[in-house]
């Protein structure tokens, strides 16, 4: 403890040079308005901005603080459109639009964007915090995390999805299935067999993620906004008040603390990232709280539960990085890569022979969180009038947003008809009831699903009983299990329960 304590203080005596202070505070703004843009996220906005810090001739610690900001100033900022606009900024605002938006729509913008900004900071606060205490111990469990043991992982994330969105499993399920399908989609990594092109060159590398969220969910509600214009339908939102009150902290606190553990342990493992944090944060949450049914609806507890999933998940993250050299998420692996940029090699040696890049990061990160309220809390106002912009200007201001960032990023003119086509498929759903969020969960999880399961059979030899064959797995078997059968035992109990008394 004394170790990490005297290393801390020199992380901060590095951290408030005024120098990285000022790359702290401009790497938190840039990356909230990154954030806010959509289909931008965090990875993409680390990986452009990543040569203007390696010419600045940065010192390698500043260089990666400012980076470091931009990354968890971007997961930070995705919360803007999703709450406001229905389209998620990045994988792990997807579970953000489910109560986030129902709240804007009812005039709770303000409300939704200042509960999600204290969401996020305590999740991102925790996650450091647990990072500087427990980070080399628990990077040491998650580098024996071996692909068996995400392949279960991923069956206990698509277990949660069962119950996580919707009043109908049926519908969820089949939304799980679509994106399952959707991922499937190009050359076969493992055989280098085509699945699923129809003859279309373009399609032989697969659907970009990018493309699949603003398509579903950009696109349709460009779409939707339309329709609601020609039918007359169309209303201007009230804004409201635009602070959360005591009354919401005090019922969400619980909801945080439990969301930012499952974020930062979720976080921890390689590979995973926010997308599968948020998920089971949410599923988690919906199943314990009193008010569960009202999830979807714009309940503050499904708002808070993946914004503090999703900030402590990039701090998890960070853990693998900088203690094993391994990157976590695909933000911190172009963090791993700037490092190498530097000739700095991450690992537990750099404690000792970088400290000052080491836990000048970690100090960064402590008062990045802190920056990311300050600067984000007042503008809420200014990011809820947003909801006032005259239907006239703000349909194409979507449009505009949707194809800008699809292009500025894959770079190629079919994946615009794919956004269009995408679109329109994610409008019809949504006239048929489906809720998006289970096919861009698929989508996502179904890659390292797939990914995972092959790796285990090629080191099995192709015997399946590697996938049951360690404590771990058989954990995550059971919690999934327990996940789908549960509530159908309670239901089922309730509905008798209603029967005697009638």
């Amino acid at each position: 403890m004394t170790d990490v304590l005297s290393g801390l203080e020199a992380g901060f005596a590095v951290a408030l040079l005024p120098l990285n202070l000022a790359l702290v505070m401009g790497g938190c703004f840039v990356g909230t308005l990154i954030g806010a843009l959509p289909g931008i996220g965090p990875i993409n906005g680390v990986a452009i901005l990543l040569p203007i810090a390696y010419g600045l001739g940065l010192p390698p610690e500043s260089a990666l603080i400012l980076l470091a900001g931009i990354y968890y100033g971007a997961e930070y900022g995705g919360r803007i459109s999703s709450i406001l606009l229905n389209v998620p900024g990045d994988a792990g605002a997807v579970m953000t639009t489910l109560d986030g938006n129902p709240m804007a729509k009812r005039g709770e913008a303000g409300r939704a964007l200042s509960l999600s900004a204290v969401a996020s900071f305590c999740g991102g606060t925790a996650a450091v915090i647990l990072m500087t205490l427990f980070g080399p111990l628990l990077a040491s469990f998650a580098v024996k995390f071996n692909p068996s043991n995400y392949v279960a992982l991923m069956v206990f994330a698509f277990a949660s999805l069962a119950s996580l969105v919707g009043k109908n499993p049926i519908k969820t399920l089949l939304g799980a299935v679509i994106g399952l399908m959707l991922a499937t989609i190009g050359i076969d990594a493992n055989t280098g067999v085509a699945r699923y092109d129809f003859g279309v060159p373009d399609l032989l590398a697969g659907i970009d993620f990018l493309v699949v969220v603003i398509g579903l969910f950009g696109m349709a509600e460009l779409i939707h906004l339309v329709e609601q214009q020609v039918t007359g339908k169309f209303t201007i939102l009230p804004i409201g008040k635009s602070f959360v009150s005591m009354a919401d902290l005090m019922a969400t606190k619980w909801t945080i603390l439990r969301s930012s553990l499952i974020g930062f342990f979720i976080g921890v493992l390689p590979g995973t990232g926010a997308s599968v944090a948020s998920a089971v944060a949410y599923g988690t949450e919906k199943r314990l709280a009193s008010d569960g049914d009202t999830f979807g609806t714009g309940n503050p507890k499904g708002l808070a539960a993946p914004e503090a999933a999703n900030n402590a998940a990039a701090g998890g993250a960070m853990v693998p990085m900088l203690t094993l050299g391994i990157p976590g998420s695909g933000t911190t692996a172009i963090l791993l890569g700037a490092l190498l940029l530097f000739n700095v090699t991450p690992g537990p040696m750099m404690f000792q022979t970088r400290p000052e890049i080491a836990w000048g990061l970690i100090a960064s990160m402590y008062i990045g969180n802190v920056a990311l309220l300050v600067i984000n809390l007042p503008l809420v106002g200014l990011f809820a009038r947003m909801l006032t912009i005259p239907q006239r200007y703000l349909i194409p201001l979507i449009a505009v947003l949707a194809f800008i960032g699809v292009y500025s990023v894959v770079g190629n003119p079919f994946d615009l008809f794919m956004i269009i086509g995408l679109g329109i498929f994610g409008w019809v759903l949504r006239k048929l009831h489906f809720s998006l969020a289970p096919i861009i969960l698929g989508f996502v999880l179904g890659g390292l699903f797939e990914d995972n399961l092959r790796r285990a059979l090629s080191i099995s030899g192709g015997d399946w009983s590697i996938l049951v064959a360690d404590a771990n797995s058989l954990v995550l078997y059971t919690l999934a299990l327990l996940v789908v059968a549960v509530p159908l035992v309670l239901s089922r109990r309730k509905r008798m329960a209603l029967d005697t008394e009638a």
